[in-house]
């Protein structure tokens, strides 16, 4: 699944396959700025930063049990996101601080470090990457991901793929070939 933020017309929270198929919105009311996402792979949840209404809040992949982690000036002008066992860490970029937040009780919030220019946090960690099962995007014996010539997006379920092209080309009628 692929999960994004939009705060256009209606601000949300959604979730679509990464072909783009089965889009659904999982977060819709209560919610006006939300900008920086990160997941926790294990439990499966999704938290995010809404910037104007200087919050963090969290729910399960089909958007049940919501609840904030923690909201106020504490926290304001909070860009990127990321989660690591039991903590949030994030960027503040008033004064380009990196924040690690408790993800289970919203009260220990520390400043770790201050990076100049820094709008975005990432934890790269062995613990972080979830195995990988054989998906229908695997490169095939001619060196194509799932025999698509362009670009291989996995569809609802990791058996299923869509093949697209790249800018320029369209989808031959063999639904893998790009012209």
């Amino acid at each position: 699944k692929l999960f994004f933020t939009d705060y256009g017309n209606a601000a949300k929270v959604e979730r679509c396959d990464m072909d783009g198929m089965n889009r659904t919105w999982i977060v819709d009311s209560k919610i006006e700025q939300p900008t920086a996402l990160a997941l926790d792979l294990v439990n499966k949840y999704v938290y995010w930063v809404d910037i104007y209404l200087d919050s963090v809040e969290v729910v399960d992949y089909q958007g049940r049990k919501r609840h904030t982690i923690i909201k106020g000036r504490q926290i304001r002008h909070l860009c990127g996101l990321a989660v690591f066992e039991s903590y949030l860490y994030t960027v503040n970029s008033d004064n380009l601080s990196i924040l690690r937040i408790n993800r289970y009780n919203g009260t220990d919030v520390q400043p770790l470090a201050r990076l100049d220019h820094a709008k975005e946090i990432r934890v790269y960690q062995k613990r972080t990457q979830t195995a990988v099962r054989s998906h229908a995007c695997e490169v095939d014996p001619y060196g194509m991901p799932g025999g698509c010539s362009h670009i291989c997006l996995l569809s609802s379920n990791y058996k299923a793929r869509t093949c697209r092209c790249r800018t320029g080309f369209i989808l031959g009628s063999d639904g893998r070939s790009c012209k």
